[in-house]
């Protein structure tokens, strides 16, 4: 069997350092489509060095840049193609800011793994802390079509109701023609981004947009449209990935102030507003 739940979930923990500067934060942000307009001073936080702050989603990227999606394909008792692989969703828990320039040490395991009967679910687990204690948890959930049907754990249910009424805030973000060819400069290199012919191999009928693209751009959008552009006020940050983006389509993100949070939903203008986020929440103080 391609996926071994007990030999995935049993082995051990790697750990190593990681590392990254300003001119990765920068080249982050411009990836998620900061810097327009290049001029306007809330923009400057995302692009200047002499201003910058960390978008907490920075930490999906920091130091290798290698995702969970991709990473957690090499653990022990995990041997899948890569062309049956999506990624379902991400949780980011944010202990404190993110420095512009740090070094710190990951810790990465495979925290579950679920039976969905037609598919299979890992939860690659990532925690990072430096030398003034922990600074973020990350938890990918990497779907795995086909390799399902052995009889394991389901996982919990995590659909959630839609938010009530209309939404607070409705904004819409351009994705560029060539987005998804600049933001796999943090280190996604995934060829379902960029290669057509493997994007038809996985089933689209061109490359499609990562989704912590648009993840990083949700969490932009809510955080200079809600939070007062304070990218240390957010806690934390999940989403279910529920449809692909392509590079030239428009983001509707539509947002509902809770108490502490802020529910969202992302939809595909130009496909009928098709579901791209759900299930997604921004925990803040």
């Amino acid at each position: 069997m391609p996926i071994d739940a007990a030999k995935a979930l049993a082995a051990e923990p790697r750990t190593g350092d990681i590392s990254w500067t300003a001119r990765d934060v920068q080249l982050y942000h411009l990836g998620i489509g900061a810097g327009v307009p290049a001029t306007d001073p809330d923009e400057l936080r995302y692009t200047l060095e002499s201003r910058l702050h960390v978008l907490p989603s920075f930490a999906t990227v920091a130091g290798a840049g290698v995702p969970g999606v991709i990473s957690g394909l090499s653990m022990p008792g995990v041997e899948v193609e890569l062309a049956k692989v999506l990624h379902g969703g991400q949780t980011l828990a944010i202990h404190r800011p993110i420095p512009v320039e740090g070094t710190a040490t990951a810790t990465n395991r495979l925290a579950a793994v679920y039976d969905k009967g037609k598919a299979a679910i890992l939860v690659l687990r990532t925690e990072v802390a430096d030398a003034d204690g922990p600074l973020w948890t990350n938890d990918a959930q990497i779907f795995v079509r086909g390799e399902g049907g052995w009889g394991g754990d389901r996982g919990p249910a995590t659909r959630l109701e839609p938010p009530a009424g209309d939404p607070d805030k409705v904004v819409e973000r351009p994705i560029r023609e060539d987005q998804a060819l600049l933001y796999r400069l943090s280190g996604d290199y995934n060829p379902l981004h960029a290669d057509p012919e493997f994007a038809k191999l996985a089933g689209f009928e061109r490359p499609i947009l990562h989704g912590l693209c648009t993840y990083g751009m949700t969490l932009k959008a809510v955080v200079d449209s809600l939070l007062g552009g304070d990218v240390t006020r957010v806690r934390s940050y999940t989403t279910r990935f529920a449809g692909v983006v392509y590079p030239g389509e428009t983001l509707r993100i539509r947002m509902w102030r809770e108490a502490d949070r802020v529910r969202v939903a992302v939809r595909a203008v130009e496909r009928g507003d098709a579901p791209v986020l759900t299930d997604t929440i921004v925990e803040h103080s």
